[in-house]
């Protein structure tokens, strides 16, 4: 069972890596989107920013050079990644469960880098053991007291997110099964973590040996059930990840820069133009009359013909 969980950790991160990468380029194909003129817009300069303003305040605005506030920008993920703002602000109910279940993979996602951590200073030939002190010692520390933490308050708000998605009935309408699935799969792998870390690996030895092998590829064998169970369903859930809507932790920045903040004036871009007339040339087969859509007309054809002669023919 030991050589099964190592090949299914290396298929899971090489398939984690491809799926992220397949998102990536699948919505850098898809036609140009339209503009949402939203304000304001977070990486405007100075007192912009805070009352929606934007550099078409600016007498000849085409003929200056653009500068944006990186620092703006950070003003506002970095409340809304940690904190959950948005949700905080337009639905506290929801709040109380989805904050402890996004800060809880924050956490553990800090959790799997003291492990590799770990992993890397024993491959590099220093120790790590119950008393240890130093960096060694606080790192060991760290680990024992970070992992728990962190599956718990996933585990808790993964639960709390399940029972509010079947008794609230609004959000049940919302709701589609893969949405049940995704929740009930992270506490299925979180509980099979907070067995084995109770009762075979309490200060995650066996966990960060684990990775040790991985990243040496010395493919140690391991008696322990618990674990090799453990290591499936864990990386199994990482492959998982973004073939799902879960995928929205990453294409969250194409959210935010390419369509939410996107601003970029339309002046001497060739590609933006290309990308413009692509979407323009693409079939429209809406179902309202007043369209005059047949699957076949283009959305130029459609903006450019007589409402009142969908067939073509000049009013008499």
């Amino acid at each position: 069972m030991s050589i099964i969980a190592y090949l299914i950790a290396y298929v899971a991160i090489v398939a984690f890596m491809g799926a992220v990468v397949a998102k990536i380029l699948d919505y850098k194909r898809l036609p140009q989107h339209v503009r949402w003129e939203l304000y304001p817009v977070a990486h405007e300069e100075g007192d912009r920013a805070k009352y929606g303003g934007s550099y078409y305040e600016d007498v000849d605005w085409w003929k200056r050079e653009r500068s944006q506030s990186r620092l703006g920008e950070l003003k506002v993920m970095i409340p809304e990644i940690l904190l959950l703002k948005g949700v905080w602000e337009h639905n506290r109910p929801l709040w109380w469960v989805s904050f402890p279940f996004h800060f809880g993979l924050y956490l553990l996602v800090g959790f799997a880098g003291l492990i590799l951590l770990g992993a890397v200073a024993q491959a590099a030939g220093l120790s790590i053991y119950p008393g240890a002190s130093g960096a060694m010692g606080l790192l060991l520390l760290a680990t024992s007291v970070l992992g728990p933490v962190a599956f718990g308050l996933c585990a808790l708000g993964a639960l709390g997110l399940l029972l509010r998605r079947l008794t609230n009935e609004e959000l049940r309408n919302y709701s589609s099964p893969g949405n049940y699935l995704n929740l009930a799969l992270f506490l299925v792998v979180l509980a099979v973590a907070t067995y084995t870390w109770r009762v075979a690996d309490p200060e995650f030895f066996l966990m960060r040996g684990f990775v040790h092998s991985l990243i040496t590829f010395k493919l140690a064998r391991f008696s322990s059930g618990l674990l090799a169970l453990e290591m499936i369903l864990i990386f199994g859930l990482l492959a998982y990840i973004p073939l799902t809507h879960m995928s929205h932790f990453f294409m969250k920045y194409f959210l935010w820069h390419d369509i939410r903040w996107g601003d970029a004036p339309n002046i001497d871009t060739p590609e933006t133009d290309r990308r413009i007339q692509q979407a323009l040339g693409q079939p429209v087969s809406w179902a309202a009359e007043h369209v005059h859509a047949d699957g076949k007309k283009s959305w130029v054809e459609i903006a450019s013909m007589n409402p009142m002669r969908p067939d073509g023919t000049d009013p008499e």
